[in-house]
């Protein structure tokens, strides 16, 4: 609570900075990485389901085929050493955003490849802004229900066994 504020007044969530990413006082970073899946399961409430998860599903399969057709095209010519380091980094990408495997990482390192592509390389910008500014989206919005992401760090559902009473 900032210090100019009285104490009896509550706060906004927005100018809760400690709650950003779903981090309060009580909680600190350290048991969130020790903790198996809670680090991913704070970056996104919720794995989307429905039509929003089904467009993220269809966003993550057109991005990962765009991005593996070409570079698998590539990687079957003998290419110089920094195109083949590049169409492999792309192709694991496609092949990981098509899972729906680590999309944050995945759809952060897409991004960054293809900002340096449009700074660097010379012909049709076009595709390398849109494949960035889709994957940067992904990194932000995440896979969705149907991707191993959620499989793996998704919310569990624990059944507790019915209460018997001893009376």
């Amino acid at each position: 609570m900032p210090p100019d504020r009285p104490a009896c007044m509550p706060t906004r969530k927005s100018e809760n900075w400690d709650s950003l990413w779903g981090l309060d006082e009580r909680q600190h970073c350290d048991t969130l990485v020790r903790t198996k899946g809670c680090v991913l399961r704070r970056l996104y409430s919720t794995f989307a389901g429905g039509w929003p998860g089904t467009g993220l599903l269809l966003l993550r399969l057109v991005v990962g085929s765009v991005l593996v057709v070409p570079a698998g095209l590539l990687l079957w010519v003998d290419p110089p050493l920094e195109t083949t380091i590049i169409s492999a980094i792309l192709m694991g990408s496609g092949i990981l955003l098509i899972l729906g495997l680590w999309t944050p990482v995945v759809g952060s390192l897409v991004t960054l490849v293809q900002a340096w592509k449009l700074l660097t390389l010379a012909g049709d910008r076009s595709l390398c802004l849109l494949l960035g500014t889709v994957s940067a989206a992904l990194a932000m919005l995440g896979p969705g229900l149907w991707s191993v992401d959620a499989r793996l760090f998704g919310w569990k559902r624990v059944e507790a066994p019915p209460r018997q009473n001893k009376l």
